[in-house]
């Protein structure tokens, strides 16, 4: 059984894609400051797009960029 994804905002979730073990990179910040595009340096066609404010991630959302990063739910805990 899997567990229940936490409540994380922005600056956690990017905190977690970017440490050594994901392999991610900030490759753009919007230049009005409300998305950081991540992108992963062994496959250009991994692109996830965060969008940044100061509440935490909606469920929809998180789910959809762990999709996108081609992390499974328990991989993507574990980088927590």
């Amino acid at each position: 059984m899997s567990q229940k994804l936490p409540q994380i905002t922005p600056r956690e979730l990017i905190r977690a894609l970017t440490r050594q073990r994901a392999g991610f990179f900030v490759c753009h910040r919007g230049s009005g400051g409300g998305h950081v595009h991540l992108c992963h340096p062994n496959d250009p066609t991994i692109l996830i797009d965060i969008p940044m404010h100061n509440r935490p991630i909606r469920k929809g959302t998180l789910m959809s960029i762990i999709k996108q990063s081609r992390l499974s739910r328990e991989e993507f805990l574990k980088l927590l």
